[in-house]
């Protein structure tokens, strides 16, 4: 079961708002990371590699959750508590370089290079993790 993004928060997932991934650490602890999400239109998208601890933890632990406060509005944001689906390699590192751009207002072009040294790729598998959104939640302050 798919809960859709509202039309109305859209923006937060598809512009460049930083957001926070809540994953679960293997003894119960909550961790949390600051990620650049992306929508498919189904799926929340969140770029990174199996090697970092965000990673381990939706590989051991599918449930999570992506909050996204507007920066211009901090009564205005999108929690989605959801489940990983699954990951995939094709394609994640092209979708790194388009939100390098997107982050960066197109002054660095592509992730490993401008923001991590282009070794760097060798020493991890970048990936896509696929979240299902389970429950969204909108604003703090209604109008």
């Amino acid at each position: 079961m798919t809960n859709k993004i509202p039309e109305s928060h859209l923006d937060l997932l598809l512009d460049p708002v930083n957001g926070v991934l809540t994953t679960i650490m293997p003894d119960g602890q909550p961790q949390m990371s600051i990620v650049w999400a992306d929508y498919d239109n189904e799926l929340v998208l969140i770029n990174t590699t199996l090697e970092r601890q965000k990673g381990k933890n939706m590989q051991a632990n599918p449930k999570v959750n992506v909050l996204l406060i507007d920066p211009k509005n901090g009564s205005r944001f999108l929690e989605i508590r959801g489940e990983v689906a699954g990951y995939t390699q094709v394609g994640a590192i092209s979708h790194a370089d388009k939100q390098t751009r997107a982050y960066s207002n197109n002054k660095q072009k592509r992730y490993y290079g401008d923001i991590y040294p282009v070794e760097q790729q060798e020493k991890e598998t970048r990936v896509i993790f696929q979240i299902i959104p389970k429950k969204v939640t909108t604003d703090a302050i209604f109008s």
